[in-house]
């Protein structure tokens, strides 16, 4: 029986030639053309900013921290409804996070809800575009003028993603990118700060780099990380963003299939703000009821199709447990009634067919079981 994996890198571009120039010329490490090559890559893409790349998307999220002088005492306001790295880094610099939950349609934080858990420890918040949907960030922005808060965004699932026009992270203080072997565009490990302040990122690089001073050879006045990206990795990079918009433009003909296939029986997916559009990072499909979810992936194993549920709820984790005493409604009812479906570029659409009917399959059998128990 053929498996069909959730993800798996879409590798049809130069990525073999680029990686192989790195091997003939022995610049494999954190020095070499490519480095430059894809951070600005990046840049242009995005369009006015300056980024520099790191070794994951997590240190990204690390360094983002550092650079807007987080640390203990400071409150930052994050989703609990997302991937674990996005709260991790709030302690690395020793900041509390402070939970909020998310809209029923579209599953990500607004300005609404981040309002009632502003005090006067908060430093930051940090938006998350959940699954690669846009947040509604201009009222984030506002809110956050208004109390002069500090806004990061996690990028991390939203490569592509653009809101009003503009790629997602621009209107920030300070965001950050993943490019983790399942993600959007991909260098293996690899993450990406970016900002419109220049200064910041001229910071993250002197942090990135073990803080070695910029006119005294190994000599360093601050601690620093060692957080560099290799030229292979960005090799990779460089020639996973040549292929982007063919990449985005397939991701979007899945997403619209499943959709086509599931929203008549009862299956939802996030809602994404008006002149906005997703990278549609991951499809996620949200059922009626958790029994429905759970007898769809049980049936998707039995035919060897890999799927994983939605982000369980940060706050219920023993490391956090004991920063929040709310449930956190909206995002429990996501999280615990969403499939991620497989989402790869070289899905084929007789392969989103088969998946679907085995999910209709499903669906209508837990629905009959209901009627007649």
């Amino acid at each position: 029986m053929k498996k069909i994996p959730i993800y798996q890198p879409y590798l049809k571009g130069n990525e073999s030639k680029y990686v192989n120039d790195c091997l003939e010329s022995n610049w494999i490490s954190s020095k070499g053309k490519y480095v430059s090559k894809f951070e600005q890559s990046v840049e242009s893409y995005i369009g006015d900013i300056s980024a520099t790349s790191c070794s994951n998307g997590t240190v990204a999220l690390h360094l983002a921290m550092l650079s807007l002088n987080i640390g203990p005492d400071d409150e930052v306001i994050v989703p609990t409804f997302t991937y674990i790295a996005s709260v991790n880094a709030i302690r690395y610099v020793g900041a509390k996070p402070v939970f909020v939950d998310c809209d029923i349609d579209n599953w990500n934080i607004s300005a609404d809800l981040i309002s009632k858990k502003i005090t006067n420890k908060t430093k930051a918040i940090m938006c998350v575009h959940l699954y690669g949907v846009p947040i509604d960030i201009d009222p984030i922005i506002e809110l956050a003028c208004k109390h002069n808060i500090k806004v990061i965004e996690d990028c991390a699932e939203a490569f592509g993603s653009f809101y009003n026009k503009d790629h997602v992270g621009k209107k920030s203080d300070i965001s950050t990118l993943s490019f983790f072997g399942n993600k959007t565009i991909t260098t293996g490990e690899g993450g990406m700060v970016f900002s419109k302040d220049p200064k910041l990122i001229n910071k993250v690089k002197i942090l990135k780099n073990q803080a070695v001073s910029e006119t005294i050879p190994y000599w360093h006045d601050i601690i620093g990380y060692n957080y560099r990206l290799t030229n292979i990795s960005s090799a990779i990079g460089l020639a996973q963003i040549e292929n982007i918009e063919n990449i985005l433009k397939i991701k979007k003909n899945i997403a619209d299939s499943y959709k086509n296939y599931l929203e008549h029986h009862g299956v939802t997916f996030q809602k994404i703000p008006k002149n906005s559009s997703s990278s549609f990072w991951l499809v996620v499909a949200r059922f009626k009821s958790k029994k429905i979810r759970k007898a769809v992936s049980k049936n998707l194993e039995t035919s060897n199709i890999e799927t994983r549920p939605a982000f369980p709820l940060i706050s219920e984790m023993p490391p956090y447990t004991r920063f929040s005493d709310e449930s956190y409604e909206n995002s429990k009812k996501i999280s615990d009634t969403s499939l991620c479906l497989p989402s790869y570029p070289d899905l084929s659409d007789k392969d989103i067919e088969h998946i679907s009917k085995i999910i209709i399959r499903s669906i209508k059998s837990d629905t009959n079981l209901e009627k007649n128990p």
